[in-house]
């Protein structure tokens, strides 16, 4: 496991004694290497999406930017690149922030590189796609740019496959 990874998989979705974390006692590094507190999201809807810079759906930043300037004061979007999918993200933390700024503007939290599924899985990833951690439903990471909205309350609202657009109204209807 590269240092990156190491430090993105600080936490565990477990306490010491075992019982089960919820979403907001986790924290991720973020892309400039600070430590975000998903504690600190708490009262806004969350879109996780894992981004990679080399892929078919890259072009969905373009409008994961819009969503989040459309709904920013009830939205944040969390950008979480990976490169377990083709390896469509193979840049360090500063070419992928150089990246996103310069082609798509972004503006919304971006982290550094996590694991979204397998052994080294990001304990997001794991309340994210564990029934029996979100108490919602059991999904896999198909590919880069699968989302996953969290209500405001951080339940998990549903999850939407890379086919499924940012402005689709399959997401903004939760957002009203």
């Amino acid at each position: 496991m590269d240092s990156i990874s190491k430090k993105a998989f600080q936490t565990s979705s477990t306490t010491d004694s075992g019982a089960k974390k919820e979403l907001y006692d986790i924290s991720i590094n973020g892309l400039d290497g600070s430590l975000i507190n998903l504690s600190t999201l708490k009262g806004k809807f969350i879109l996780f999406v894992n981004v990679a810079s080399k892929c078919g759906f890259t072009n969905q930043y373009k409008d994961l930017e819009r969503l989040y300037k459309e709904y920013q004061d009830r939205l944040m979007i969390v950008g979480l690149p990976c490169n377990q999918f083709g390896s469509q993200e193979p840049g360090s933390s500063e070419e992928i922030l150089s990246f996103c700024e310069k082609n798509y503007g972004v503006s919304f939290l971006m982290t550094q590189k996590v694991q979204v599924k397998g052994k080294a899985q990001h304990p997001l990833y794991q309340w994210l796609t564990q029934k029996s951690m979100n108490g919602r439903s059991n999904s896999a990471v198909r590919w880069n740019f699968q989302k996953y909205l969290v209500s405001p309350e951080g339940t998990l609202i549903d999850y939407f496959y890379s086919t499924t657009g940012p402005l689709s109204s399959k997401i903004t209807k939760n957002l009203v």
